[in-house]
Parts: C-alpha cells; structure tokens; sequence
C-alpha cells in the first residue's frame, strides 16, 4: 500500500494486502505525512502559494492510498477484526487531522498566503479560500486551551460515530426470520422463496430465511400475505439498535453541540451549512417547508385513499406502518399493473450492466473494457477500464453487486483513489460501486426489479462524477463537492430509468428473449408518481429530523424515541408505533457524514429536475446538452462555486417548484 503498485495504471494489490497489513502501513503513511507538514512548516523561504497552499495540498499521498483501500473494504468486505483495526486506527487518524488543522505555525503560513491576495487562477483561488476557511473551522484560531477540548471532541466524535456504524450493522446481523411451512410464505414471489431457501441452506437450515438486508426485507413487506409476519419483521427493522444506538446519538449530538459553540457556531447546523450550497439553517428549514406544504395534503390524501382500498378488500383493521408497502403494492398492481413479479424478467442484471455502460458511451463517448488481469478484493467484484472517445485510459471502474454479510446494506459508490494533476501528470481515478442486488440462484440469473435499476443508474451517476473528473487539486476534483450538490450528477441518473427510448435498448425476457411490451413501459412512466406525495413528504420527514437534531442548544430531556415522535407528528401520514424509531438506524446522519445535511438529497432533486427539462427540450441523448453537463458540472468538481457551475450549465438558478412539476404535486 505504501510503495507504488506494479498492477496496470497503478491499481490496488488487493491480492497481495493482508489484515495483518494496515496497521503498520497506516502507522508509516501517518509518519511520512508528518514529516510533510513538518517539511512546510519548518521552509526558510517566505511562505507562498506553492510552496505553503499547494504543498499542503498535495501531501499525505500515501495516507489516501492506505485509507482509500482500508476504509472501502470495510464496508464492502469487512469482518470482526476489520472493525477492531478501524477502532485503533481511528485515534490516531484523528490525531494526525488535528496535527495538521490545530498547527500553529502551518495556519501562520496559510494566514499569510491569504493575506497576501497573491494573483491566481480560478480554482487555485477557490483553494487558498477554503484552505484559510478550514483552517478557522477546524480551531486553529482557537486558544490553546479551547484547541485541546476540540481535538478531544473529534477523537470522541470519530469512536462514537464507527460504533454507532458498528451497532446498526450488528442489530441489522442480529435479526433472522425463519420460516418452515409453506403456509407461512403466502404472497410472497417465486424468487423470494427460491432466495430465502438458499439463505437458510447456507446456514443449514431447512424452510426458509428472511434477513433485514434489503433484498430480503423490502420484497418480503411488499408481498407477504401475513399480516402478523410483516409486523414482525417491520418491528425489527424500526427497532434496530434502539437501546444501543439511543445513548450514542445523544452523546454524538452533544458533542456536535460543544463543537460548534467552541468555534463560535449557534448550532451545529451553522457550522455544517456554512460551505454548502445552502449556505445557513433558515435557507434549508424555508426549503423543506417550500416543498412540505403543497405535499403533506398531498400524501395524507394518498395514505386515506390506500386505507379505503385495504378495507374494501378485507383489511379489518386501520391501516399501519406494516401494512403499508403490501398495500401500496398491491393497489399499484391494480391500477398500473407494472408490478415486481411482471417486470424483473425483463431486467437480468448483465443485460441491464451493458445498458448502463451503453448509456454512457451515448452520452459521453466513454467505454468500458472488462479486465481480468487486475486485482479485486473479492470473487464478486468486476473490473472494467474506461476510455475516452479517441482510446485514452480514463478511469477503473470497479463493480461489487451481490449481498454478503461482510459487507453494509445499502448501496453507494466511493473511490480508491480520486484524479488529480501533480507535477504535469494526470493521476486517473479507481472508482468503485457497491450494491445489494440479489444474487444468481439455481436456474436463474440476478434479476433487478425496476426499482434496483434506478439506484443502479443512480450510483453510476457518482461514477460518473468521478471517472469523467478533469481537475487540478484532490479536494475539488470528482465527488469533492458541496453536500447539498453531489447528488445531482446521481440523481439526473435516474430518469432514464422511465425513458422508452432507453428501455427499449436492453429490457429483454431473460427466458425468451422478448422484448419488454410497450403496454409495460407506459405502465412503469404512468406508475412513476403513484403516491410521489407520500414518498416526498417521507424524504422530507428524514431531513427534519436531522435538522431537528442539530439545531439544538441543549440536549431535550425526553427519549431519543419520544423527541423523534414530536419531532414528526405535525407532519405524520402513517400511527406512531411504540417501539419504532427511524433516528438509532439512520446512519446517514450519525455515521455517514450527512449530518444536517439529508435535506441534500431533495435540494439535489431539485437541481436535477430543472436540470433534466434541458435534456428533454433538446433529446435525451442529445450529445450537444451531455458535452455541456460535463463540462459544466462533472469535469469541474469544485473548481468554481456550485451555484456558478450550475448557472453556467443550465442559465437560471433551480426553483423548488421544478420538482413539484415533476412529481405532479403542482
């Protein structure tokens, strides 16, 4: 990890690099870094630009390797002794941030750079800003006193934050359905079984196994018949981590709290927003209540209407947070016909790959070239190299599709390393992402439902981001961006996803080879907004929330649980459950670095939703409106303020009210 790798274009030796390994190789990396800030710091020469700014910037290249591979693998590929080196690893990761943004005498240098105003290029200008700006955010101004509690608090924070991560995979591991009669599978699909009989075969079980990881939860709560067993299976979920997790997120909230105040901060949430696009608190609360209020009626209007159709095909009871999904599935099934069991045939996994891939290639001009001669980190995981349009390498784009229990629920792209120029040379990206998507099983290939090639499309769209990156420095370049920015390029994704003239490129019967009817196509685009103010008003209820969370000045008095529950109710469609609580699970915002920050996914909606009409002004795989979106928006990661990459893409700044239409709410 330490020395450059020999496999093609550098690529990681996953086949070489033990557990045994990252101890020392961290250990090394942390030394050599040092002695990079040590080599700045201590320059007799006047401090400039290069030779302050950009060599900071630039260094600590053996770090990034080390934590670009370790820290992906745990959460792809991870076991007991992975997460015990990331608990002592972590400290002194933690230390080593803190010896660089609490040094004096590398803030003086900064300090004086930036005092100078020396002339400068856009993004050089953009890095001295916000190198100077992190330096204040992270205490270097503090007194000395003030730095050592800070540098306590985000050693804390960092332990907090891996074991509430720990626990909630643990709770999620912890939680197994087991199901030996026949009986007890009634509605479920062909598919379920055959992959819950292959679950409980592999722990040598008979019958059946059903898990909380998405490929067996979200099917199951859309199909099972019985009731009693949804309601299981949906307290399980909610209840994840409740008594373990309760006192972590209170400890982790406080922390934040003391963080912020120490650096001059109200809240949490002012510090967090200050660099993103939003920029404060009331700009995101106004945002959320801009698109709560024409959706909440929305939404309660759709949950009355899914009762009233539960109870006139003999639901007894009213409808609950469990009933809800089997409900929905089974009204949109009537109603568009377009369900799961109808469509997955026409979605087998290798079909939708090269469609994706294709996708691209329309767009972008890229391709993609299967390499079996570099190193993976498990069986599963697929390599393709990337070429631009005249045959140059571009990127490695790395392809981890299939469930395990070593590896996180979910799915999401990150890298192994980042692009950057340094020294006239162009360091090309590793680009990895990792999904859930149901494996193969006996007789059958991976099918996606129509849902799972949307988050395909959606995670490509981050790959994207990074394997088209054309920047200058590592902190803007690829995904380096504002929070509430980084999911446009994602999201934008997801259209194609309804897009007849994509689906007829790939969307094929795995069995006989037909193509997907045009009558199932209208169906999915006619089904796209059933219930879009329910689904709206559930996204924003999250990023309340969150909001909620870190807007406090002082720990609440009540449960994690309770302060959840008043936190919602004015804006609940669906009966509080006792017992249930969406914030000891919601890794997002105390172990994912969204914190105060959820609200981004909508914001990005909202970009992507103005952002898409331009596309379908001018064709959706219009060359001339791709070419401007790269160049605009995924070759310039943060070289220039978000705001202006997005003006200069689109010509007008985004309006709530774009996403609004889209959904059919206005």
């Amino acid at each position: 990890m330490l020395e450059p790798s020999c496999a093609p274009f550098g690529a990681p030796r996953f086949d070489l690099i033990r557990k045994a390994d990252y101890l020392p190789a961290f250990r090394e990396a942390i030394r050599l870094a040092k002695a990079e800030v040590d080599a700045i710091v201590s320059n007799p020469e006047p401090p400039t630009f290069a030779n302050t700014v950009e060599a900071l910037e630039y260094s600590g290249r053996a770090l990034s390797r080390v934590e670009g591979i370790f820290f992906n693998l745990l959460e792809a590929d991870s076991d007991a002794e992975m997460q015990q080196i990331a608990e002592e690893i972590s400290p002194e990761l933690t230390e080593f941030g803190l010896y660089v943004s609490l040094n004096r005498g590398l803030f003086e240098r900064v300090r004086q750079v930036h005092e100078s105003k020396p002339r400068l290029e856009r993004d050089q200008e953009r890095l001295l800003e916000d190198s100077y700006r992190s330096f204040i955010r992270h205490g270097a101004a503090l007194e000395e006193k003030d730095r050592k509690r800070y540098a306590d608090i985000l050693e804390e924070l960092d332990l907090l934050e891996l074991k509430f991560g720990n626990q909630t995979l643990a709770a999620t591991n912890a939680f197994r359905l087991h199901l030996t009669e026949e009986k007890d599978l009634e509605g479920l699909p062909d598919y379920l079984r055959e992959a819950a009989r292959e679950a409980a075969a592999e722990k040598e079980l008979d019958g059946w196994l059903f898990t909380l990881h998405a490929p067996s939860y979200v099917p199951f709560m859309k199909f099972s018949a019985r009731r009693d067993l949804r309601e299981r299976m949906w307290r399980a979920y909610n209840g994840r981590a409740l008594d373990t997790n309760a006192p972590v997120i209170r400890d982790i909230v406080a922390r934040r709290m003391e963080m912020a105040r120490l650096l001059g901060y109200p809240t949490y949430a002012d510090y967090a927003l200050e660099p993103r696009m939003a920029k404060s608190r009331t700009v995101v609360e106004s945002f959320l209540d801009r698109l709560m209020q024409p959706s909440l009626p929305v939404a309660r209007r759709e949950v009355a209407e899914l009762e009233r159709y539960a109870r006139a095909h003999g639901a007894a009871d009213s409808l609950m947070p469990w009933d809800f999904s089997y409900w929905s599935e089974k009204l949109r099934q009537e109603r568009y016909a377009a369900g799961e069991e109808l469509l997955k045939p026409y979605f087998r996994l290798e079909d939708t790959i090269d469609a994706v891939l294709g996708l691209a290639t329309r767009l972008y001009g890229i391709t993609f070239e299967p390499r079996t001669d570099i190193p993976v980190y498990h069986k599963d995981v697929k390599v393709y190299e990337v070429k631009d349009e005249t045959g140059a390498h571009l990127a490695l784009f790395y392809a981890d599709f299939f469930p395990r229990e070593s590896k996180r629920g979910g799915a999401w792209m990150t890298e192994f390393r980042g692009q950057y120029r340094e020294s006239g040379e162009d360091f090309r990206p590793f680009i990895s992402i990792v999904t859930n998507f149901s494996k193969p099983s006996a007789g059958k290939p991976s099918l996606l439902t129509h849902a799972e090639v949307e988050t395909f499309l959606h995670e490509f769209g981050h790959s994207l981001h990074g394997m088209l990156s054309r920047g200058r420095y590592p902190s803007q370049c690829g995904t380096e961006v504002a929070r509430d920015f980084v999911e446009l390029p994602s999201q934008i994704m997801e259209n194609w996803a309804y897009e007849p003239q994509w689906l007829n490129t790939f969307a094929r019967h795995f069995e006989t080879g037909e193509p997907i009817p045009e009558d199932y196509i209208r169906r999915i685009v006619a089904a796209r907004n059933f219930q879009a103010g329910y689904a709206q008003v559930r996204q924003l209820q999250f990023g309340l929330v969150d909001m909620a969370w870190h807007t406090l000045t002082a720990l609440p008095e009540e449960s994690v649980e309770a302060f959840e529950k008043r936190v919602l109710d004015p804006v609940r469609t669906l009966p509080a459950v006792d017992g249930a609580a969406v914030c000891p699970s919601f890794g997002h915002i105390f172990s994912g670095g969204y914190s105060a920050g959820y609200y981004s996914y909508k914001w990005a909606e909202v970009l992507e939703a103005d952002a898409f009409e331009l596309f379908r002004e001018n064709g959706i795989f219009d060359r001339a409106t791709a070419d401007r979106f790269r160049k605009n928006i995924l070759e310039r990661g943060s070289s220039e303020d978000e705001q202006i990459l997005y003006r200069n893409f689109r010509g007008h700044d985004p309006e709530p009210e774009a996403l609004l239409r889209k959904l059919g709410i206005l």
